[in-house]
């Protein structure tokens, strides 16, 4: 997933499927690429399973899949809340070393 992400073109594609699902035309419209480029991103996306895709006729059609964007949204919260609460032991630590010296002096 994170791969996919790293990519700022998979990541605008990403923006404008949270508005709602796209056909690949709607998708390639922004862009100044060629069609086999674009499919290859919208492919890392869907190996990444944070698209599907649906074909009906000769129209495929992309949208997001909120199961994994949820998945990378805990881990981001996770850890956020572990390296917030490793600066907040940092932080009374130095406080304490701090206060400490104050008290030799």
């Amino acid at each position: 997933m994170f791969h996919a992400l790293g990519d700022p073109t998979r990541r605008s594609i990403l923006e404008r499927l949270s508005m709602g699902p796209a056909t690949v035309g709607e998708l390639a419209e922004p862009y100044k690429m060629a069609l086999p480029s674009l499919m290859q991103h919208l492919g890392v996306l869907e190996d990444s399973s944070l698209v599907r895709s649906e074909k009906v006729g000769r129209v495929r059609t992309y949208k997001l899949t909120l199961e994994t964007m949820q998945a990378g949204e805990d881990w981001f919260v996770r850890q956020r809340t572990h390296w917030d609460r490793r600066l907040d032991q940092l932080d009374s630590y130095l406080l304490e070393m701090k206060e400490k010296e104050n008290g030799k002096n």
